[in-house]
């Protein structure tokens, strides 16, 4: 009878995986040796730059010097500004709840249980109108605040909420016109997506900015907060046609073929059939033009809209803080940081899940 051979311990497969890796010849063994050091120097500096030697209040700022460490102190009297820019102080709570209610929408759309053709847009309308609502105000004793004095993260959030509620149906009308079965619909939205993307987004955001109020009647431009908001969704709405199209023509087309003979009709067969199989197979894709889209948002900036970034070197554009210009920047980052890397790590989450079947 052959006995069973023991496992290996979790200590020696860890051994051995770092002796593979990083130790299987001399000068492996003495390059990781200097990059361990050079690693644990530049952690132990970061840690003390951070933290240890760091000043973290306003009343100690005269110590922010440059022998100090990081002066935190700028966050605490500027974070506001970073936050909220010029938004009024007794009213930035509202902000405040504005951002939690896009946030958590965010969040809820990534559970399965709202994975729904029908949910997901309801979720994101009321999510946004919400948002909207309570930033304008001017109802239930709340002021009203234009949109001229929204700025920093908040409307960061705004402009991203914002392009995925436009964005997305005109993403999915544009994908299903582009293989409309009338060549002239086709290849007019084909030539459209194709245009669009072959333009950078600064463009296209400069000329909703400034050329679109050059040619439209004064009625009809809408405030310029509106405009850039419109023409990013377009932008938006060019790439991710082109993601969703390729998640119908992922679909069996025998499908298809079953649903029209079976009568169903052209709507039914769109939502009920392809637009669910389509956006799952491409789910990672959207998350990953999601995050593409935060991170693009920061444009806006060159065309004169106070978001995070402006906020950000309009903190430091003062004599009081403008030497802790890196300090804010990496604050800027962390912001960019946690929902980004959330958004990527999701995106991880759900290749593994599809790779799975669990989708």
């Amino acid at each position: 009878m052959i006995e069973a051979v023991p496992p290996p311990s979790a200590r020696m497969s860890t051994l051995n995986w770092a002796r593979k890796n990083f130790f299987a010849t001399w000068y492996d063994a003495v390059f990781s040796i200097i990059l361990a050091v050079l690693i644990i120097m530049g952690l132990n500096a970061l840690i003390g730059w951070a933290f240890l030697d760091a000043i973290w209040s306003v009343e100690n700022k005269d110590q922010c010097t440059y022998d100090a460490g990081a002066c935190w102190a700028v966050i605490e009297s500027r974070g506001r500004l970073i936050l909220f820019g010029l938004y009024p102080y007794e009213e930035q709570w509202r902000s405040t709840i504005a951002c939690l209610v896009v946030i958590s929408t965010i969040a809820l759309s990534c559970l399965p249980v709202f994975w729904s053709i029908r949910r997901i847009p309801i979720l994101w309308i009321a999510g946004f109108t919400i948002f909207v609502l309570l930033m304008r105000g001017g109802f239930a004793g709340m002021p009203l605040v234009s949109s001229d004095q929204w700025g920093g993260l908040s409307l960061t959030i705004f402009i991203f909420a914002g392009v995925f509620v436009i964005g997305m149906p005109l993403a999915v009308l544009f994908a299903l016109a582009r293989r409309s079965n009338l060549p002239v619909i086709a290849k007019s939205f084909g030539f459209f997506i194709d245009i669009v993307r072959s333009l950078p987004l600064l463009t296209i955001l400069f000329a909703a900015a400034v050329i679109v109020p050059l040619l439209l009647p004064e009625a009809i431009q809408g405030n310029k907060l509106m405009r850039v908001v419109i023409a990013f969704a377009i932008f938006f709405a060019a790439y991710q046609a082109e993601i969703i199209r390729a998640g119908l023509q992922s679909t069996p087309k025998g499908q298809e073929e079953a649903a029209v003979a079976l009568g169903m009709p052209y709507w039914s067969l769109i939502s009920d059939i392809l637009l669910p199989q389509a956006f799952r197979n491409t789910l990672p894709s959207t998350i990953n033009q999601a995050v593409i889209t935060f991170k693009e948002t920061s444009i806006v900036t060159i065309i004169g809209f106070f978001e995070v970034m402006a906020s950000g070197n309009a903190a430091i554009g003062n004599g009081e803080w403008g030497n802790q210009y890196v300090e804010v920047y990496v604050f800027l980052a962390l912001i960019y940081f946690i929902f980004v890397f959330g958004l990527s790590r999701y995106g991880a989450w759900l290749e593994t899940r599809m790779r799975l079947g669990h989708a």
